[in-house]
């Protein structure tokens, strides 16, 4: 009973041919608006999306992505970034600011100050700076980590 429909259903819908099929794209979901800096490019300039981006090259200059932003184990990043998230297995020297969380991995290296509501710094990772945790605001754009007033301190000082 179930086999004649089955197969009845089956003869009529089209079944694309083999030479209509796309076999140089990928198969992956469009959900995943993930763009890619790859580890043989360099950038100067500043670098400013709406989506994620994974960072396998250089940059030198600011990165603000308002979604995810991952620095790859090949990747190098100078300068200051401002993201939702934050993961680091490569290097980043600059100030971050990451809105939700940042993440420096095993390998992973941030030389400069950090500002953000939750972090995770495995064993092994490089970290050298001030770190402000506070809670994220959601509905609030990140801003950039603000760099503190010298005190005046000395035989002069009135």
């Amino acid at each position: 009973m179930w086999s004649k429909q089955t197969a009845t259903e089956a003869q009529s819908q089209p079944q694309p041919l083999a030479s209509d099929v796309d076999r140089s794209r990928p198969s992956v979901t469009p959900a995943l608006n993930v763009a890619r800096i790859g580890p043989n490019l360099t950038i100067k300039g500043s670098v400013t999306g709406e989506e994620d981006l994974q960072i396998d090259g250089k940059v030198e200059g600011p990165v603000t992505i308002r979604g995810r932003l991952t620095v790859g184990s090949s990747g190098q990043l100078t300068a200051g970034v401002t993201a939702r998230e934050l993961a680091v297995y490569g290097k980043v020297s600059g100030n971050v600011d990451a809105r939700d969380r940042v993440d420096i991995k095993r390998d992973g290296a941030v030389i400069g100050d950090i500002q953000t509501a939750r972090i995770s710094i495995e064993d092994g990772a490089i970290f050298k700076g001030r770190i402000e945790i506070g809670r994220s605001a959601p509905n609030q754009p990140a801003q950039p980590a603000r760099a503190e007033k010298p005190s005046m301190v000395g035989a002069g000082a009135a």
